[in-house]
């Protein structure tokens, strides 16, 4: 098999998450560089967002109680939910996609003399600006919503739901902030680097069962996803499809075993969304149990997505992945807002009824989150904005450093109309001296 068809170089001016591969372009510097996408990374990047969004639509109960409106988790409690987390459980792959499409991304610009501060830049670019326009707009809302006289509970919890999905954004500028120097790492000890992220994550594990306190498993955050993110270095490199099949089915069938072993041994919870707060060592099993799985697939994939059907859905979704990402929860929660609002009879979440209703629910998530993405997707593409100023290493870590901590911000109390100035005051301060804030527009 040929490994140029998974080592794939992103052209930064096409950087869509849809198209196959081109033929190879002229450089302006006379250098011929390939500007080919793997398919197959961009399907498995679109599935698992789609997969993400339709939990989280399903995870929406609403109903009325004897003391009011009761906004709750349909799926808590449902015990058959914790397997089905080994099937759904779609952030490592999310991660392993990023990895992948990262390393290719930092190995053009590399090559064309940029430095690890113009990559920076780019992602703070492309991620920070969406944010910006989403907590900006979402801040602006529930603070109408507070005039307008909604119970502040409502408010409030409105708040903390939308917050909630917004610290893949934090995990993943910090993780898109180190590609260069994990990059080099890679490239200098591919094996010493990923075991140097597995050990870590061992240690914290076992000091957070010992102790029994889980804030100190926080610290995964960084170990895990960092390793995940590796695995993508190795496939982007075309390390595992070096590897013989029935050895990377051994791999992933051992990996298994022992994800198991430890989640009977209770170690880890066996159910996967349980381990993604704080992150935990299963993860990382997972993420190893579906890299390897997936390359075995690959092939099967890019013949699947030569449909052009398939392709034209899987460019729709990975064009906008980010707004779909940020703006799903919004839809989610304004949606379930309206419901409480029209006179309708609510089922109780979880019942039979409930789920016979789900698929009119899923069908009026889409048709109200189709039109969002549409229009305020267009910010997304400012990343794509031509260099303003010479990017230093310096001011890139710091500002990569507010865009978190903006975040975090959001994490910790919620959005409200308070934390939202905060964190709207910090994008900007990370987006200041990257480009022109006053010129920065939406690209078409």
């Amino acid at each position: 098999m040929n490994t140029d068809a998974t080592f794939t170089a992103i052209h930064p001016e096409a950087r869509d998450m849809g198209g196959t591969s081109v033929a190879p372009l002229q450089h302006p510097d006379g250098l011929k560089k390939q500007s080919s996408r793997d398919v197959s990374i961009d399907v498995v990047r679109s599935l698992s967002l789609v997969v993400v969004v339709v939990l989280h639509a399903l995870m929406v109960g609403v109903s009325l109680g004897p003391d009011g409106p009761v906004l709750e988790n349909a799926l808590d409690n449902q015990s058959w939910f914790a397997s089905v987390t080994w099937f759904a459980q779609v952030m490592p792959l999310f991660f392993m996609a990023g990895g992948f499409s990262s390393i290719s991304q930092w190995r053009v610009l590399s090559a064309r003399g940029e430095t690890a501060a113009d990559y920076v830049r780019s992602r703070l670019l492309r991620l920070m600006v969406p944010a910006v326009v989403l907590v900006g707009l979402v801040g602006f809302g529930l603070l109408l919503l507070t005039l307008a006289g909604v119970p502040a509970e409502i408010v409030s919890t409105a708040g903390y739901r939308i917050s909630q999905p917004l610290w893949f954004l934090a995990v993943y500028l910090g993780c898109s902030a180190l590609v260069p120097f994990m990059a080099h790492a890679h490239k200098k000890a591919r094996v010493g680097a990923i075991v140097g992220l597995l050990l870590p994550i061992v240690v914290v594990d076992a000091l957070r069962i010992l102790t029994d306190q889980t804030a100190v498993g926080y610290a995964n955050l960084v170990f895990v996803w960092l390793f995940v993110q590796q695995l993508g270095f190795w496939l982007a490199d075309g390390s595992l499809e070096r590897l013989a099949p029935v050895a990377r089915g051994w791999a992933a069938g051992l990996t298994l075993a022992l994800l198991l072993a430890l989640t009977v041994a209770g170690w880890y919870s066996g159910d996967m969304y349980v381990n993604l707060n704080p992150p935990t060592g299963a993860l990382a099993l997972l993420a190893v149990v579906q890299v390897m799985v997936f390359s075995l697939c690959q092939p099967s994939i890019r013949r699947w997505a030569e449909n052009p059907g398939v392709i034209s859905s899987i460019r729709a979704v990975g064009s906008r992945a980010m707004t779909i990402y940020l703006w799903h929860m919004p839809v989610l929660v304004a949606l379930a807002g309206l419901l409480l609002i029209l006179p309708l009879r609510l089922p109780v979440p979880g019942s039979g009824e409930w789920w016979f209703t789900r698929s009119y629910w899923l069908a009026a998530v889409l048709c109200a989150l189709i039109p969002v993405v549409q229009v305020l997707g267009l910010f997304e593409r400012a990343g794509s904005e031509p260099r303003l100023c010479p990017s230093s290493n310096r001011r890139a870590a710091f500002s990569t450093v507010l865009g978190v901590v903006g975040v975090i911000v959001l994490l910790i109390e919620g959005v409200t109309p308070v934390t939202a100035a905060i964190s709207v005051a910090l994008f900007c301060c990370a987006l200041i001296g990257h480009t022109n804030l006053p010129r920065l527009r939406p690209a078409r």
